[in-house]
């Protein structure tokens, strides 16, 4: 793609709302422009992050056995009535009818009631990618913390406790696998389920400075807790006994035990093996999307601009053209031809800021062409991660190029 093009407003200047670096660097980076406390549209470069980011959920929630639905963001008031969650104080009624989702059981719920019948329709699990609205008070930190936002949330239902344990844990691994994909180390947390479950519950939160909780954790084993729960004063892991860390955290995704609350609201039943009505078990499993593409930056940065991962990055290589160089557009074909997403840099810009700014928007390989390189039939070749630039003969960079990219 030719950054000609592309609609990328890059900017040197700090956004007076941005308190945290996720907000600075995806606006000054022209990832995101927000429209109003909260609320943000993608624009080019981060809605190619952000499918990327729900490219990975999808594919470790379709492994477990979720099935993808797409349930609306508008639901009747009647159904939250039902579940005596129409009051709360997160939710948007744009109407005396309706509210905008916050969460989905009222919906999840009477719409698998269409489908069990009997224990052989279970266990049943479905998921959606889709906008949520909260009436969140305070708004801040970019996308970690917003009124509008794109998450992946999940339901499932079992005939017993047993068949609901194995997929809770199935699901705990997917959410590892998810978030190591995000090169982000993530930690499992038990939490209360507050508005969502009186039963047991679990976050995963990552160490980041703009978090607003404080997690103890152990880097040996992986032990984590909310600080405001542990009352272990001798610092050191119930676990394993190495020595434990205390630093701040953003919750990335949740899982819930909801137990039989939602199919006992909307009388869902199912007839077991001795001919018996019984009420199914739920789970409820969410992931922040648009929330990880927040933290990604948040976490992988320097003081030039973000550093994408290499499964997120929206562009895997970045061609650099000086003096408005064919051989740039040659080489885009060729990495095309390979199936490598490349934007390449041919606006009519100084050297300092076309680099400048491929810094900023952190493209994981630069490649860099010019009259003078292609002179000694070389281009300069340089990772995000990595302070130094290095020559690469022309002929071996496509195999250079493949090899990187299977790292």
């Amino acid at each position: 793609m030719k950054q000609s093009l592309l609609i990328l407003p890059t900017s040197k200047d700090i956004p007076h709302s941005a308190t945290s670096k996720n907000a600075e660097l995806l606006s000054r980076g022209g990832f995101v422009k927000q429209e109003s406390a909260g609320v943000f549209s993608f624009l080019p470069l981060g809605f190619r992050v952000l499918k990327k980011v729900e490219k990975i959920v999808r594919e470790e929630m379709e492994y477990v056995g979720m099935q993808e639905v797409l349930m609306p963001e508008l639901i009747s008031k009647i159904n939250f009535e039902t579940t005596k969650r129409a009051d709360t104080d997160i939710a948007f009624h744009p109407s005396e009818k309706y509210i905008l989702g916050f969460s989905h059981e009222e919906i999840a719920t009477p719409l698998a009631k269409e489908f069990i019948k009997s224990y052989k329709n279970l266990p049943l699990a479905l998921f959606h990618i889709q906008t949520k609205f909260r009436n969140e008070k305070r708004a801040k930190s970019g996308l970690l913390r917003g009124r509008e936002f794109l998450m992946k949330d999940g339901y499932s239902f079992h005939s017993d406790k047993n068949c609901f344990n194995n997929f809770y844990q199935k699901v705990i691994e997917a959410y590892f696998k998810v978030f190591k994909r995000c090169s982000l180390q993530s930690y499992k947390i038990e939490a209360g389920g507050g508005i969502f479950s009186e039963n047991k519950s679990h976050e995963f939160s990552v160490v980041c400075d703009a978090g607003e909780d404080i997690m103890v954790f152990c880097q040996s084993c992986g032990w984590a807790q909310n600080s405001e729960i542990f009352n272990n004063r001798d610092n050191k892991c119930p676990t394993c006994g190495e020595k434990i860390e205390q630093k701040k955290c953003v919750e990335v995704g949740n899982i819930f035990d909801l137990g039989q609350k939602y199919a006992q609201d909307f009388n869902l039943y199912f007839t077991d093996k001795e001919g018996h009505k019984k009420i199914p078990l739920m789970g409820c499993y969410g992931i922040g999307v648009s929330r990880l593409v927040g933290v990604i930056p948040e976490i992988h940065h320097d003081k030039n601009g973000i550093i994408w991962p290499l499964n997120v990055a929206p562009f895997e290589v970045h061609i650099i053209s000086i003096d408005q160089n064919e051989e740039a557009f040659l080489l885009e074909k060729e990495l095309q031809k390979k199936g490598i997403n490349v934007l390449v840099d041919d606006r009519k810009e100084s050297v300092g800021k076309k680099f400048a700014d491929s810094d900023l928007i952190g493209i994981p390989l630069r490649i860099t062409i010019s009259k003078k390189t292609l002179q000694n039939k070389s281009v300069e070749w340089k990772k995000r991660a990595e302070k130094y630039s290095k020559i690469i003969k022309k002929d071996q960079l496509i195999k250079i190029i493949v090899d990187f990219l299977k790292t």
